[in-house]
């Protein structure tokens, strides 16, 4: 008999002798019952995964005893009993151990049937906890088969779980649930009763789009030797000073983008002065159709016009500020009509024709002063001028047209006294053909209003004027998004600036002024 099969004997007769086991309870003792008890009372060979060579007839009865192990024994002999339980019904290594692992509570590891052909597990004999620590490496965390696993901290991230683990029972990785979904969206901004529902996004008005697409196409032709002429698709800028919120925004039009053509409006946005002395100067001007270099002439009627307000900006505010409209009136008309001089002199230059070298000039002036409600337009030329009060438009042109007309001005004309409509001094217009044509080509608009809490002025180019007049729906539409309690930020602005409508594909500059 060999010594394995020895030792196992003796384990089942301590068994016996221990906890009173006589064999017959069918599954309490690794020799009591079983397969692998049958098989070694009647000498067959043993069952699958059952140890070999373990039978009664290699060990007699002066083999086997309790003569043959005493009482300082039993520890050891009890060691050696689990290790070879551990052997029979655990995975490939367990009963190897000094120790044996520690013993399951019926709450964490319930009793389970043992497989064919394996010796059922024992309970754990009565008594206090052995005195040494268990190793991490005999209590794997592996869950019993068709049973929930007990939970266990799971090992941290990098490290690799202890203990031996079955080839046939790979082990149970434990990943935390992810928090359950909230069962309302997170709101993006505060929102209450009174608040309106977010606002549908509207690209054009009509019953179908226009035919040009909504996005740019084809860039314009550049000059390597003039690349500081080249003009951006899009402008934008805003401002808050005071009372009023200002926003503005210049774009291509439609017609422009699909040909490459460059931007033929020009927009200009200054602040003159510091505190409440500073005076805001916002300049349209939109160039001449199918005129090269029409964007060139936009751009200086917007650049001179600005460098005039400029230089005059202290008494512009105190006239503003004073309300001295007379002369307002007579000092900006002065300071247009040398800026169009110029306009003249550079066409001559230029060797072209000074009616195409022009532009159509819309101007807002607007003082910083908290105080000073006072809004002062002025310009030549095509273009629009509403207020938006109530959620409506009222247009304001024929207002500016009837205060400010004034007949062209001849350059040659010799007046008897100096007035204020009359250009002088340098950057007039000169040489064959100058005495020709008037220094302003259509009659000067003027037009000074007070602003009310609430009210929106809108000072815009010939391509959002003419849909906001001849489209109800697109003036409806305008109207909607600039009532809301708050002036609207400057990508908001932009996207309602840029609604299209069929058959309106010009270049389009808005400028909006809010009155808190």
């Amino acid at each position: 008999m060999s010594e394995q099969g020895a030792r196992r004997v003796q384990e089942d007769d301590w068994w016996r002798q221990l906890y009173g086991e006589d064999g017959a309870d069918g599954g309490a003792g690794a020799g009591g019952g079983g397969a692998a008890g049958d098989a070694a009372r009647s000498g067959a060979a043993p069952a699958a995964g059952t140890p070999s060579g373990a039978g009664p007839a290699d060990v007699g009865p002066a083999d086997v005893g309790p003569t043959d192990v005493g009482p300082a024994d039993a520890a050891d002999t009890l060691d050696e009993r689990v290790a070879s339980v551990l052997r029979t019904v655990g995975p490939p290594g367990w009963g190897d151990r000094d120790r044996p692992p520690p013993q399951p509570t019926p709450a964490d590891a319930p009793d389970r049937a043992a497989p064919a052909g394996e010796a059922p597990d024992r309970a754990a004999p009565p008594g206090p906890a052995p005195d040494r620590p268990v190793p991490d490496q005999l209590a794997p965390d592996r869950p019993v088969p068709d049973r929930p696993a007990p939970d266990r901290p799971a090992p941290p991230r990098g490290e690799t779980p202890t203990g031996p683990v079955s080839p046939a029972e790979p082990p149970t990785r434990r990943v935390p649930a992810p928090p359950p979904p909230p069962s309302e969206p997170i709101p993006l901004k505060a929102t209450g009763p009174g608040a309106p529902p977010p606002a549908p996004v509207v690209t054009y008005i009509g019953d179908r789009p226009p035919t040009y697409e909504a996005e740019p196409a084809a860039l314009p032709a550049a000059d390597p030797a003039a690349l500081d002429e080249l003009v951006p698709d899009t402008a934008l800028e805003g401002a808050q000073y005071g009372s009023l919120t200002l926003r503005a925004a210049s774009q291509r039009g439609d017609s422009a983008r699909y040909r490459g053509e460059v931007r033929r409006d020009a927009l200009l946005t200054a602040r003159f002065g510091a505190g409440r002395h500073a005076l805001i100067l916002v300049a349209v001007a939109t160039g001449r159709p199918a005129v090269e270099g029409a964007h060139r002439a936009a751009r200086d009627a917007c650049g001179w016009i600005g460098s005039a307000v400029g230089r005059s900006c202290t008494q512009l505010a105190e006239d503003i500020r004073a309300d001295r409209r007379g002369d307002l009136k007579a000092g900006l008309q002065r300071l247009t009509d040398r800026s169009y001089g110029k306009l003249r002199a550079r066409a001559l230059e230029r060797g072209g024709p000074p009616e195409q070298y022009t532009a159509a000039l819309r101007c807002l002036l607007l003082p910083a002063d908290p105080d000073c409600r006072t809004r002062v337009f002025f310009g030549v030329g095509a273009g629009g001028l509403f207020r938006l009060r109530d959620g409506a438009w009222t247009d304001l042109e024929q207002v500016a047209t009837d205060h400010g007309a004034s007949a062209p001005t001849p350059a040659t004309e010799a007046p008897a006294r100096p007035g204020p409509g009359l250009p002088h001094g340098p950057g007039l217009p000169h040489g064959p053909g100058a005495a020709e044509y008037p220094v302003r080509p259509e009659p000067f608009l003027f037009h000074a209003a007070f602003g009310r809490p609430g009210d929106a002025l809108l000072l815009c180019s010939t391509g959002l004027a003419e849909p906001l007049r001849q489209e109800p729906a697109f003036a409806a539409h305008l109207a909607d998004r600039w009532s809301t309690p708050e002036p609207p930020g400057l990508v908001p602005f932009l996207a309602t600036a840029q609604v299209r409508a069929k058959g309106h594909a010009k270049d389009r500059t808005a400028v909006a002024v809010w009155e808190a």
